[in-house]
């Protein structure tokens, strides 16, 4: 790679590096070969070297080496995309922004009638849910990403696009969006991290329990992302939880479009009502499902073992 092309030594440098060989017993070493060699040849070509380490907040270079291959690429993002810039404050197993948006978009949910996340934890749902609703582009929140510390990065251009995307922002979602969670620790979280995201006054927050979390006429989708009892919780403990949200969707619900996301099936049979989808996702490593279940008046409990 002629480095200069590229970047110059007035940029900070990352290399990152994923390194599948026999050879290699430490990724870092080939991570540092790679980083050592593009600022030398910077050096020789313009007489000076960039400064270089792990932070992905200036030109980021990737290494992948499998087998007796290798790739290098650019990496235009930088800091990987999931991070939108909001999410401040660390909760236990957050979910992270692109799987929220990716989840909210399978529900074919586009912001018409009432969005209803209980157990809402850090708010990433809801919030990805309002800023689907205004229709507002999730990179409008960054300041930084890779490409822009590239040679030809054409900041007029950038802007012009940056401001197109603002004039498409509704101002408004046509529904009510609700976030609820039993522990006020999360609520502060989700209205800290909604209010970085620009949307707090547009969602809906109270610290109550699920089973209470108040549905607004008119329908729409209420979404509930529970513990799965892999990496916290209990099983038997959380079989309970299963049961009361699929009592909370056949008593509350009726009008609404019930979503479960959990990584344990076998919980999900708790809920007793039939799902109508089951769409897989992963969660890191955790291979999960969005089960949709139709509430209407008198959705009628199934035997565990059907679901």
């Amino acid at each position: 790679m002629h480095g200069r092309k590229y970047t110059s030594p007035d940029e900070y440098l990352c290399v990152t590096s994923a390194v599948d060989n026999p050879t290699i017993r430490d990724s870092r070493f080939a991570n540092l070969k790679c980083k050592d060699a593009i600022v030398d040849r910077i050096k020789k070509k313009c007489g000076r070297r960039p400064d270089s380490g792990p932070e992905r907040t200036g030109a980021v270079v990737d290494l992948y080496w499998k087998g007796d291959r290798c790739w290098v690429y650019l990496d235009t993002s930088g800091e990987p995309l999931y991070r939108r810039g909001y999410r401040k404050i660390p909760l236990h197993a957050p979910m992270q922004e692109t799987l929220a948006a990716a989840v909210i978009q399978a529900t074919g949910w586009k912001g018409g009638g009432n969005f209803i996340n209980p157990m809402c934890g850090s708010g990433t749902l809801a919030i990805e849910a309002t800023l689907t609703a205004l229709n507002k582009a999730p990179g409008l929140l960054r300041k930084n990403f890779g490409f822009m510390h590239l040679r030809g990065f054409n900041r007029p251009a950038w802007n012009a696009m940056l401001q197109e995307a603002e004039t498409r922002v509704k101002k408004n979602p046509p529904g009510e969006i609700v976030a609820t969670d039993i522990d006020p620790k999360a609520i502060r979280a989700s209205r800290q991290h909604a209010g970085a995201a620009g949307v707090a006054h547009l969602i809906e927050f109270s610290v109550g329990d699920y089973s209470a979390t108040p549905l607004p006429e008119g329908g729409g989708v209420v979404i509930l992302n529970p513990e799965y009892g892999e990496r916290m919780g209990k099983i038997e403990q959380l079989k309970e939880v299963y049961q009361g949200i699929g009592d909370f969707f056949k008593k509350k619900c009726q009008g609404y479009t019930g979503y479960l996301f959990t990584g344990n099936l076998e919980l999900a049979k708790q809920v007793g009502l039939k799902a109508k989808k089951r769409i897989p996702f992963f969660n890191s490593n955790i291979e999960c499902r969005l089960l949709q279940y139709d509430l209407y008046e008198g959705s009628r409990r199934i035997p565990k073992d059907e679901n």
